[in-house]
């Protein structure tokens, strides 16, 4: 049995895994360890990162108008080491059973809408229906370019790809029609297991393309930039947006980060690290992200992360 996708009513744990190095790592087992470790601590999601490929201009990260956040910091050099999240998640869903898998976030513009939505298709049958998308623009324009895409245009091109998506997933005998693409009477087998195909997660700041993109294709929004700092604020301003765009504020779930304290003799502090779960959870965050240094050694690994979800669920309960 999985756990729920979006719309659940308890509030969830999911964990980011690091898919990347900034040198080669010599193998990348750790990253099937600690999936395999999550699923047993109870974990509900593993979300994965993306880049396909980098420029040299890594301070762009930094520059909000281009869709990076303010004093952020890639975390590799140009030839740091980075998984394809959707070939990452093939392998998890055969590693694992239970928990859900997704992306935070694919940048999705980047692939052929038709293969994409055949691979998001593939995987959700072949997880028992555990796929989760989160998808975001990105920052980099050296990543559209090395694609022959144009990064000015971008968020078109996600909802283009979103579009073409969900299409293929609902419709039997499918049909599309814009400017960038036309097709008909076209059938793709199988369809996802999930009900109108995978769930889809919109990464972003609160701002006019960011609530269209989530009225019209979204049940998840994970916070980015200054809305992810302060998500009390910026769930506010979303449940406000979306309302007077004729959407139901209460069917949205939403991320929020749940940073790991540390007591000051290094030792995870597990009340202070749950303090704010409950005034997040009454705020509106659906979904609480954990990312973190993670122990190489099983056993440490495990105890953590099952010291982690077990204290969760408790704060959560109390709440």
């Amino acid at each position: 049995m999985t756990t729920q996708p979006t719309g659940s009513q308890l509030a969830q744990l999911s964990l980011y895994l690091t898919t990347f190095s900034a040198q080669d790592p010599g193998g990348w087992q750790k990253v099937l360890n600690r999936a395999r470790a999550a699923e047993d601590a109870g974990f509900d999601r593993l979300v994965v990162p993306d880049h396909v490929v980098f420029g040299e201009h890594l301070e762009e990260y930094a520059r909000p108008e281009v869709g990076g956040a303010a004093g952020g910091q890639q975390p590799t050099g140009p030839d740091g080491y980075w998984l394809e999240p959707l070939t990452v998640l093939s392998v998890l869903a055969g590693t694992t059973s239970r928990i859900r898998l997704g992306t935070n976030i694919l940048i999705a513009a980047l692939r052929r809408p038709v293969v994409l939505a055949k691979t998001l298709s593939t995987l959700d049958v072949l997880s028992n229906g555990r796929i989760d998308l989160g998808v975001g623009v990105g920052w980099q324009r050296e990543e559209y370019d090395a694609a022959g895409l144009e990064f000015d245009g971008r968020g078109r091109l996600l909802d283009h790809t979103l579009e073409v998506c969900q299409t293929l997933w609902r419709e039997q005998r499918a049909a599309f029609d814009s400017p960038l693409l036309h097709f008909e009477n076209i059938h793709m087998m199988p369809k996802p297991l999930q009900p109108g195909g995978v769930p889809i997660w919109v990464s972003g700041t609160v701002n006019k393309n960011v609530v269209r993109r989530i009225i019209r294709f979204g049940g998840g929004w994970i916070p980015w930039g200054p809305d992810r700092v302060d998500v009390k604020t910026g769930i506010a301003k979303m449940r406000e947006a979306l309302a007077a765009g004729g959407r139901d504020p209460s069917t949205l779930d939403i991320v929020g980060l749940l940073p790991i304290v540390d007591d000051r003799n290094g030792a995870t502090d597990l009340a202070r690290t749950m303090d704010r779960v409950p005034e997040l959870v009454a705020a509106g965050v659906t979904d609480f992200r954990v990312n973190t240094e993670i122990s190489d050694e099983p056993a440490e690994a495990a105890d953590f992360l099952t010291a982690l979800v077990d204290s969760f669920r408790s704060t959560r309960s109390a709440g």
